[in-house]
């Protein structure tokens, strides 16, 4: 397993660089592009290991993806895969679409790795079909709660099972057992108010809700990040929101959804770790472009404003209905913003550890509240970031859904960090290791390659010094 040695850094970091595109619409271009007619063609795809799994998993089901290469020529059926490249090992895809009832079964299990976002949307969309499939997921992956997307699936028709949770009796576990659908079957109609915020229950049951004759309802506590309508509109699904309420009604649709091109926006949960150094890290200046600016996605950059720190967000247009801006972080004397609640919590939950991180240098306390959902992710961050900051010395306690974070200006305890193979939480303790008296390592950080490929790289890039074992 990777391991990085990170030292303090005694010199600002300073630069213009650009991050990954994102993710979360990596995933949902490639779905749609499935489902859609005709070719579309996906620009600035991430070859991280989450969207990579979306990928293999649609081509074991017939679809084609082309890798185009360097020269604009398809590698017909090459798997999308790169080493790590200069351009934060990103391309261009050709994906053929089969239409929404033109999957075909696959031949073996559908290995979603680390990605909770690959099994959950995937579930939405295999709930309507008329075969048999299975969703398996790495150690990290299958101890990750999958009943909010299963139970509300059941009550539409699916038939889907998973394994029982060894101590929530009510909740299940990867793999997940989807059954075959009668031909000429359709899922029925659902009216479903989620008890959480979270994009992957609104998007696996929006998916689902394709498969459907009668209409989907659905709405959440707060706005969720809502790529996935985006993409519905854009597309001319009949969808309709008011706030975070959402109408999807097929009565008068003839269920074709026509091929698009898309260049996907820079990650903003990638960003932000960049930004969040540049704050922390005395004299420094960084510049991050062409990053997607999302509203439901700059929870982040709104605490940090709110923490009165310097950051300037300037629009560069929008692509496929996404607005992008070039973001400049420079260091700043940070006050703590009292409470990140509420809210503040659905528009920046991946970037909870990295607001830790900045807490932790804001003067007097930061409260975190309203964030049990941290608990599921890839590691139970609530738990994990209380350890990562003690072992830098910042004293911090735990509470039921947050914790309470004590702000510093001293210079952070050397550390040794496990990741937990939890990709935000390696990256995160890189960000406050850079702080440190002296050298600090962060074990297990293969798992950085999920969603930012280049991150070591772009922080040398910026003046960091850090190896890699």
């Amino acid at each position: 397993m990777a391991k990085l040695v990170v030292y303090p850094q005694n010199q600002p970091l300073f630069g213009k660089v650009s991050v990954p595109s994102d993710k979360s619409i990596g995933h949902r271009a490639l779905l749609f592009a499935s489902l859609c007619e005709g070719t579309s063609i996906i620009k600035r795809f991430s070859y991280g290991e989450d969207n990579v799994s979306t990928a293999n998993a649609m081509r074991a089901m017939g679809v084609v993806i082309d890798d185009v290469d360097e020269a604009g020529s398809p590698r017909t059926g090459q798997s999308p895969e790169r080493p790590n490249s200069p351009n934060n090992n990103e391309g261009e895809l050709r994906v053929h679409g089969k239409g929404l009832f033109g999957l075909k079964a696959p031949t073996a299990k559908l290995d979603c790795g680390n990605s909770g976002t690959t099994m959950r949307l995937l579930a939405g969309i295999l709930a309507g079909q008329h075969f048999a499939s299975t969703l398996i997921g790495d150690a990290s992956l299958s101890r990750r709660p999958m009943m909010r997307v299963v139970g509300p699936l059941r009550s539409r028709g699916a038939i889907i099972d998973g394994n029982p949770h060894p101590t929530k009796a009510h909740d299940l576990l990867p793999p997940l057992r989807i059954g075959a659908r009668k031909e000429g079957s359709f899922l029925s109609g659902l009216d479903y108010d989620s008890p959480v915020a979270s994009a992957q229950v609104k998007s696996a049951i929006l998916l689902s809700g394709l498969y459907s004759r009668d209409a989907t309802l659905f709405t959440e506590p707060e706005l969720s990040r809502d790529h996935t309508e985006r993409m519905m509109y854009a597309l001319g699904v009949p969808l309709r929101s008011i706030g975070s309420y959402l109408v999807l009604d097929p009565a008068n649709w003839n269920g074709v959804m026509p091929a698009f091109d898309i260049e996907i926006p820079g990650d903003p949960s990638a960003a932000a770790f960049l930004v969040a150094a540049a704050q922390i890290v005395p004299g420094s200046r960084v510049a991050v472009s062409g990053v997607g600016t999302n509203p439901t996605r700059t929870g982040l950059f709104s605490v940090l404003q709110s923490m009165g720190g310097g950051i300037e967000i300037a629009p560069q247009g929008d692509q496929a209905g996404e607005p992008v801006g070039e973001i400049t972080s420079w260091s700043s004397e940070l006050r703590s913003t009292g409470g990140i609640c509420g809210d503040i919590i659905a528009r920046a939950i991946d970037e909870i550890p990295i607001a830790c991180a900045l807490a932790a240098r804001a003067s007097g306390t930061t409260t975190v509240r309203d964030a049990a959902e941290l608990r599921v992710k890839e590691s139970d961050r609530i738990a994990t970031m209380v350890s990562v900051l003690r072992a830098f010395g910042v004293a911090c306690k735990e509470t039921r859904d947050g914790l309470d974070i004590e702000g510093t200006s001293a210079k952070l305890l050397p550390a040794t960090i496990d990741s937990r193979g939890d990709h935000r939480i390696a990256m995160t303790a890189v960000v406050l290791a850079l702080l440190g008296q002296g050298p600090s390592t962060i074990t297990d950080c293969g798992c950085i390659a999920t969603s930012f490929p280049g991150f070591v790289a772009t922080l040398r890039a910026l003046g960091a010094r850090i190896d890699v074992s």
